[in-house]
């Protein structure tokens, strides 16, 4: 079987059996697409062995790969061999034999200061407040939110989407995925499916929080359309990983914060505040959807950076030096 058909097979069986976001299959096939165009697509599958990946390595080391990247797509592949394994196509795995330097892949989390998230929190509510005013002078209805096109939804649906992404550090993804079905208001709970179908609870705790959401709950049950979605956007459709980004954009330009911010800063932010506040790693964890812990221990090293600086600024050991200098001799 040449390697350009064993992919699409590949691509066909595997995903028919493995609950996987859409996003992650563009993933698959573009990273295998783009290994079969590198062998020649005409290249058998079991004859497929570890010179060819560790030379695909060695190729996306001199396209400038990021080592994550490269990392990424070689887990593609490995699964994609393990499959053909599996199924007696190929005789063995080459992987087994291949050794590959990634180089340094851990980057620390870019996380906003709470200054800067206060920032963006404190925009969204004066976007919302703002309408709701012009909307008391009109002397409209406080139930005129019918459609998804018009302001006075879309200033409480921003609103909710940052105190949601805040509140519970979901992934973006996570949250372009709600449905009105996941959101339990009565018992203050989001079901959430996260990263490989694994499924979580989160929880909000802060009232004014839930008084938003729910707010936004109420908004939205008053739109028309068979959408399942808890969040739309200006079509009446679920609104994309995409459109969250750019609204977290602008509420960043509106607020004059001058660094580029992403919606996954806010949950890096989160899940570091959270540490920094004394919340047990275990539960940070849980509360973020790690299958590893080791992903969570990342955060630990922004943690120990913030203690040794404020050690280093307050410690009162410095304060007694510093007296102790001062003594007449």
């Amino acid at each position: 079987m040449q390697i350009n058909q064993a992919c699409t097979k590949f691509l066909n069986g595997y995903f028919s059996t493995h609950e996987r976001r859409e996003k992650t299959k563009k993933a698959y096939c573009s990273d295998l697409k783009q290994f079969q165009e590198f062998v020649e697509s005409d290249l058998d599958v079991s004859l497929l062995r570890s010179s060819h990946i560790e030379s695909w390595a060695a190729h996306l080391r001199q396209k400038d790969y990021s080592p994550a990247s490269i990392r990424r797509k070689i887990v593609v592949l490995k699964v994609f061999c393990s499959y053909w394994v599996r199924t007696g196509v190929m005789p063995e795995s080459p992987f087994w034999r291949v050794k590959i330097s990634y180089g340094r892949i851990e980057q620390l989390p870019r996380t906003l200061t709470e200054i800067e998230m206060k920032g963006l929190l404190t925009q969204a509510q004066q976007d919302r407040s703002i309408i709701s005013r012009q909307r008391k002078k009109r002397k409209e209805n406080s139930t005129m939110t019918s459609k998804s096109s018009s302001q006075d939804y879309r200033t409480l649906r921003n609103l909710a989407l940052l105190e949601l992404l805040f509140a519970t550090g979901m992934r973006v993804g996570e949250v372009s995925s709600i449905d009105i079905k996941d959101f339990l208001a009565e018992e203050d709970i989001f079901r959430i499916k996260g990263k490989g179908g694994r499924e979580r609870l989160a929880f909000i705790v802060d009232e004014v929080t839930l008084k938003i959401l729910r707010e936004h709950l109420e908004a939205r049950m008053r739109i028309e359309t068979e959408n399942p979605a808890l969040f739309l956007n200006a079509t009446g459709k679920r609104i994309s990983t995409q459109g969250i980004a750019k609204i977290i954009t602008k509420l960043r330009e509106d607020g004059g914060i001058k660094r580029h911010v992403t919606p996954h800063m806010l949950r890096h932010t989160v899940a570091t505040l959270l540490l920094r506040n004394g919340v047990d790693i275990r539960i940070v964890q849980e509360f973020l959807g790690h299958a590893s812990i080791a992903t969570t221990q990342r955060y630990v090293h922004i943690v120990k950076e913030h203690m040794i600086r404020e050690l280093r600024n307050r410690h009162p050991s410095l304060n007694l030096r510093m007296k102790t200098k001062n003594l007449p001799k």
